[in-house]
């Protein structure tokens, strides 16, 4: 029952990366984007890496972040989402070949470039990645100042996917920014 239960879910959140149409979304309300603005922000502590072969989680941005360190300390910084079905990278275990493993569907994507190595090679990941062409990983690159792990990061990345949508609730006056007429 648990194992059918699993499957479905991460069958239903592989769906939210079907292809799919795109819509032109051309109204009044979108916001406007702005230009990508590329800057090291704050991520983690240094205090919070963690041991080598192994990842954690972070935030930078806006964006999730996986912070890995490979058997000889390097660190990198990788998207934290990994396709198919969205698994945090964070939780995958980092191996001695310069890969970072995703715990469920076992894809090896590589810490420098966030490339597949290995797409879906699980049974569970040969059923749900058959469905999927093999996607990458964004990477960022990472440095330390301070007692902070810094994650270069486009800044307005997340404003400028948001932009693409509408941009308010309509109020009880039927405005999309809050304001009365």
């Amino acid at each position: 029952m648990m194992k059918s239960t699993i499957v479905a879910a991460l069958i239903g959140s592989a769906a939210a990366f079907a292809p799919a149409s795109q819509v032109s979304r051309g109204t009044a309300l979108n916001a406007k984007k702005g230009g990508p603005s590329l800057k090291y922000v704050p991520c983690i502590s240094t205090d919070d890496l963690p041991a080598p072969g192994s990842a954690t989680s972070g935030v930078a941005g806006g964006l999730a972040i996986c912070i890995a360190v490979d058997s000889k300390g390097a660190v990198y910084a990788l998207g934290d989402k990994c396709p198919p079905v969205n698994q945090p990278l964070s939780f995958g275990k980092v191996s001695d070949d310069g890969c970072i493993a995703d715990p469920v569907l076992g894809t090896k994507f590589s810490l420098k470039t966030g490339e597949v190595v290995s797409w879906c090679p699980t049974g569970l990941g040969k059923l749900v990645g058959g469905i999927f062409d093999p996607v990458g990983v964004p990477t960022y690159p990472v440095k330390a100042k301070g007692k902070t792990v810094e994650v270069q990061v486009d800044v307005n990345y997340k404003a400028n996917f948001e932009a693409e949508y509408w941009s308010g609730v309509l109020d009880a006056q039927g405005k999309a920014n809050g304001k009365y007429y």
